[in-house]
């Protein structure tokens, strides 16, 4: 079976054993192994100096549009019934942090992937941000989570990643960390462009995303967003550009629940 990573990586000895059978899908995203380097700074969105009205109204359109396309429950179930080479995995995407004061303007997300037979055992959890640049192009920076939540119910020594699953369910958890809590990923940012009504198509910039999962060099990662489906390539490739990990026959296919 091929299933996607999204770019994660998962706690322990179910981090080998997921390594073994699963590749990586990405879902603007990030691919497994791919060096976490610095944390996430305060630099934002908000439209420039001296923009025109109609620009900036037209970059926050824009916003609005692709943050409601990825908002929400997908699920890659019709794939893997019509494909058994394809995992059936559902992918979460949460907003956080809204209308939270000194957070860096863009939409913000908390991301969980996970096999449909092992819900409570996500493989992959991110923080995405999405901001639109001043040319009008959708990034999606992707963040590792570095601090666990704190209070009632928390573990001792438990994991970020343990922590944190199924916070999608609770938005309101992310209250107890910020953007100073995260370690972005350089080089595996995806860019987006629209080219159609309520469709996005982008990815990855050439060799610039590291990973070192199955002898991997660099990782490549694409993607397309529409109301109806989600749609997400992931691959690795050693040295001599030969791909080490991801699907082979094409990208994951996921069809929006919610």
């Amino acid at each position: 079976m091929i299933a996607p990573w999204i770019g994660g990586m998962v706690d322990g000895g179910a981090m080998m054993l997921l390594a073994a059978m699963l590749p990586v899908v990405s879902v603007l995203l990030v691919a497994p192994g791919c060096a976490a380097t610095k944390p996430a700074t305060t630099a934002a969105f908000a439209g420039a100096a001296g923009e025109a009205p109609s620009v900036a109204a037209s970059r926050e359109r824009t916003l609005a549009e692709i943050a409601t396309l990825m908002e929400g429950s997908f699920s890659s179930a019709a794939q893997s019934a019509s494909d058994p080479e394809f995992f059936d995995i559902r992918l979460e995407m949460a907003r956080i942090w809204e209308g939270r004061e000194g957070v860096p303007a863009g939409v913000w997300f908390y991301v969980e992937q996970a096999r449909a037979d092992m819900l409570e055992k996500p493989y992959r959890q991110r923080v995405y941000h999405v901001v639109v640049r001043e040319d009008g192009m959708v990034v999606s920076t992707v963040y590792e989570i570095q601090t666990p939540p704190t209070g009632p119910g928390a573990t001792p020594g438990a994991s970020a990643a343990t922590l944190w699953a199924g916070a999608w369910r609770d938005p309101a958890r992310f209250g107890a960390i910020s953007p100073r809590d995260l370690l972005a990923r350089e080089g595996c940012e995806m860019t987006l462009v629209r080219t159609a009504a309520n469709r996005f198509e982008g990815g990855t910039d050439g060799q610039r995303c590291v990973s070192t999962l199955r002898g991997a060099t660099y990782a490549t990662s694409s993607a397309i967003l529409t109301p109806e489906v989600l749609e997400t390539w992931d691959r690795g490739f050693d040295n001599s550009g030969n791909q080490v990990w991801g699907a082979v026959k094409g990208g994951y296919r996921f069809d929006r629940v919610r």
